[in-house]
């Protein structure tokens, strides 16, 4: 896993100190290489051995091999900032700003695509595969934003024949929890995971044996603590606006994946895809 990656993961579990390490190397991965030991621990106002615990915490020798590292995945990912608009607006292009934009843009989701993919091992997502193929029912709950892509996600277990029970409301989805039988499959996004009504829930549908898969951020949080398996998600960018988008296209790359994985590793899931896509151009033809 990319250094930058390993730490950004961790971070919720670091010490204060750890923390402020992490959040520097994070923010100024691209001048990392102008910082000796000492310098950086001068700039934080900690000790040096704070420093090269550090980074033998993460499985380096000591701190210049970290920043060896971290030099090595900034150079790959064309992590250096990019210049401002003064500095290259003598290239005679009206839309360098643009360029810039999209650029950046479509590297932030080639990177958060690539962190969660990293922080997903496949065989996690193969075992949610196969919890949601072997249920007898899979409830499918979000809120908001989340529950966009609940909605969504139901929609495209239907099409596999899945029988999905789908629900906005807490209400409504606390009522069909009485429908819960062992083996049943709650689905439950949530960006946060901090919702006291999801927590219920999901305490609720494992009190009758029905396994819960939390959908969250890579951050520590009561539905991800409690849940049977979790799929994680990372996003991050110091514009908020920007961080949304991110989330978003990485969730969609997760769940794309989970879906793929449905169709390719059961045969029967996906003759019934084909039949109901059949069904469903007939449905619009006439």
């Amino acid at each position: 896993m990319p250094p930058l990656v390993k730490i950004r993961s961790e971070r919720d579990h670091m010490s204060a100190i750890e923390r402020r390490i992490a959040d520097f190397i994070l923010e100024n991965a691209h001048l990392l290489r102008d910082y000796s030991s000492q310098q950086l621990a001068s700039a934080l106002g900690i000790s040096q051995s704070s420093v090269v615990k550090f980074a033998q915490k993460f499985g380096f020798r000591g701190y210049p091999d970290l920043k060896f590292s971290i030099g090595e995945a900034v150079a790959r990912n064309g992590g250096a900032p990019q210049p401002r608009q003064s500095d290259s607006a003598d290239d005679g292009e009206g839309d360098n700003a643009y360029q810039r934009l999209e650029a950046g843009l479509r590297r932030g989701k080639a990177a958060a695509e690539e962190e969660t993919r990293l922080l997903n091992p496949p065989a996690n997502i193969e075992h949610i595969a196969n919890l949601i193929h072997g249920a007898g029912k899979v409830f499918v709950y979000g809120l908001g934003d989340d529950g966009l892509f609940a909605r969504e996600f139901a929609m495209r277990l239907s099409l596999l024949g899945v029988l999905t029970v789908h629900h906005a409301d807490p209400i409504l989805m606390m009522a069909n929890l009485s429908a819960t039988r062992p083996g049943d499959v709650l689905l439950v996004f949530s960006e946060f995971g901090k919702l006291p009504t999801l927590s219920q829930i999901s305490r609720q549908f494992q009190d009758a044996e029905g396994k819960v898969v939390s959908i969250t951020r890579h951050t520590s949080n009561p539905l991800r603590a409690h849940a049977d398996v979790s799929l994680v998600v990372s996003a991050h960018d110091s514009a908020p606006h920007v961080e949304a988008l991110l989330y978003r296209s990485s969730l969609q790359y997760l769940l794309d994946v989970l879906f793929v994985l449905l169709c390719h590793n059961h045969d029967d899931r996906h003759r019934q895809l084909n039949i109901n896509l059949e069904r469903i151009q007939h449905l619009l033809d006439s």
